[in-house]
């Protein structure tokens, strides 16, 4: 094979890799038992997307090992697609008992595609400083998660087992039950009986003795929430005509031709508000001026659509699916400085939900393209979203902060989130936010720290030096690796010398070399070689690293005698 045949496989190659990510990111949330597993993959293989995009930028081509490497992330990217559509729909009943094996899945392509992470080699691509820290932090969040053990939730077990056991369970289970498999409403219940009737067509009549007691255990349910929720059968055919619903959509939210929820609001060239569907029907005219439009080119609206959603979520009404073929992107690449300055007010001026809404916008906005990247700061965002970090609600501090790792792609923008005093409050979203914003602050200090002059004279080391010494808190690692960016510039290394690290290093690595000396002492090695032999594939790979651990120490233990 030729350079310039080497160089369309290589292309074709990131193309597929950046289409994956990009599918997996757009796929619906989660409402079953797998919604944890499955969110968690979903976050981390989306932060896989800018070491494609930049290296399609890249004009230089990629090396036999690099190119092998990245078909191995391709099947694990393809593994994961199939396994999040699999448990992302279905009957719902069916994955609660099914979810340990379903657990097994999400491990097995979370280890594949770890693994493939492994064999790339960085040095041999042509990327930013920022992206490649970014991608070895995403390596090491699939490496330790590789090395977790998922717990299972005992109490769903055990309700689980009660309402199969007993003919008239006691409501309080049916009520657990109801809430963590959502099945709520009477419209669930219908959504869980089709399925069920899938079930059976797929399995040519014969779907087997899981199914009656799958059959018995929704009946028992079934009739909980008709007996609870009675009101919820008027809701005859909802299928997401918001026209059928009770609540009367605002005249402002309404597109003027088809007087239904608008899904895409634009702004055209006459400065009116029309819903997208208008011109991609081929009109050329405004709908509510009748005014020739002087150009096509379309302003994305996204106030009214965050207001929109807002709406959507206060009066219950499922918000409109966005169109395949959307139009509502700006010619030019330039940004909305009208909308961005309206969704500012809302982060300074609004209610608690009007704040989440507008800082989710931004998040998105400056995940989009550099031109708003640099219209978002310029506006002034950073220090509102830098407030919102100490946000009460987690939602609104995930969007804070992940809309800040979204604007800290700008090398200047770095300068202005350190300078409006960042830094401590993203530390503390690491150490006590939610899983998704630990791991975006995490990344967020990653992308900061990529100037590290700047980010040693704004007081990293010190939280940094205190996440050490919590060993229980859970962010040991990423502390760590931080650490080790900062130590490779002058600045850095003199800042992390005056913490005095070795006594709290040492005390890491000294905790948990005592552990494994514990258990070997206790006799672990007996139960870890029947589980090698016995037990699932899962304990076995876990029996086998932690029996390597075992015999290093008793290496050790040899050559120093």
């Amino acid at each position: 094979m030729g350079p310039m045949e080497d160089s369309q496989e290589g292309e074709l190659l990131l193309s597929r890799l950046s289409e994956s990510t990009k599918a997996i990111s757009e796929l619906s949330d989660c409402r079953n038992v797998c919604k944890k597993m499955y969110g968690n993959l979903v976050r981390r293989a989306k932060l896989l997307s800018p070491l494609f995009e930049e290296l399609r930028d890249s004009e230089e081509g990629l090396d036999d090992d690099v190119v092998k490497a990245f078909e191995s992330l391709r099947l694990g990217l393809d593994s994961a697609t199939q396994l999040l559509n699999s448990v992302n729909g279905g009957s719902k009943l069916y994955l609660a008992l099914q979810r340990e094996k379903i657990a097994q899945k999400f491990h097995l392509v979370t280890e594949q595609i770890g693994a493939a992470l492994s064999k790339i080699h960085y040095d041999k691509l042509n990327l930013s400083e920022e992206v490649r820290e970014q991608i070895e932090l995403v390596h090491a969040q699939f490496q330790r998660a590789k090395g977790r053990i998922d717990t299972l939730d005992l109490q769903l077990d055990i309700d689980l087992a009660t309402a199969q056991k007993e003919k008239e369970p006691d409501p309080a289970v049916l009520k657990r039950l109801s809430e963590k498999l959502h099945l709520k409403t009477v419209n669930d219940i219908k959504k869980e009986s089709l399925a069920f009737h899938e079930m059976v067509i797929s399995s040519n009549g014969d779907p087997g003795d899981c199914f009656e007691k799958m059959s018995s255990l929704f009946k028992k349910i079934k009739d909980w929430v008709q007996t609870e929720n009675p009101q919820v059968e008027t809701s005859e055919g909802e299928k997401g005509l918001i026209k059928h619903r009770s609540p009367v959509i605002p005249d402002d939210f309404r597109c003027p031709i088809s007087l239904e929820l608008m899904k895409d609001p634009v702004i055209v060239s006459t400065g009116q508000v029309l819903h997208s569907k208008w011109l991609d029907a081929g009109h050329k005219t405004c709908s509510k001026t009748q005014q020739t439009l002087l150009h096509t080119a379309l302003t994305p609206n996204y106030v009214l659509k965050s207001l929109i959603a807002l709406w959507c979520e206060s009066n219950g009404v499922e918000l409109p699916k966005k169109q395949a073929n959307c139009r509502s992107k700006k010619s030019g690449g330039d940004c909305d400085r009208a909308a961005i300055d309206a969704l500012l007010e809302k982060l300074a001026n609004g209610n608690i939900e009007q704040q989440k809404a507008a800082a989710g916008e931004l998040r998105l906005l400056a995940k989009r393209n550099a031109d708003n990247r640099v219209c978002i700061a310029e506006a002034g965002a950073i220090p509102l979203l830098v407030e919102l970090l100490s946000s009460p609600d987690p939602r609104t501090q995930e969007h804070a902060v992940t809309a800040l790792l979204n604007l800290s792609i700008n090398e200047s923008n770095k300068g202005t989130i350190v300078n409006a005093g960042a830094v401590p409050d993203i530390v503390d979203v690491l150490k006590n936010g939610s899983m998704e914003a630990r791991e975006n602050a995490a990344a967020t200090l990653f992308s900061l720290s990529g100037n590290k002059a700047r980010a040693v004279k704004a007081g990293i080391v010190t939280p940094l030096m205190r996440l050490l010494k919590d060993a229980g808190g859970g962010m040991v690692d990423e502390a760590l690796a931080i650490l080790a960016i900062l130590a490779s510039h002058l600045e850095g290394k003199t800042a992390i010398g005056q913490a005095e690290p070795i006594p709290v290093v040492v005390e890491v690595i000294r905790t948990g070399f005592e552990q494994l000396k514990l258990s070997k002492e206790l006799g672990a090695e007996e139960a870890l070689k029947e589980l090698s032999e016995n037990g699932t594939d899962r304990a076995k790979r876990k029996a086998g690293n932690i029996s390597e651990l075992l015999n290093q120490i008793e290496v050790g233990a040899t050559v120093n005698t």
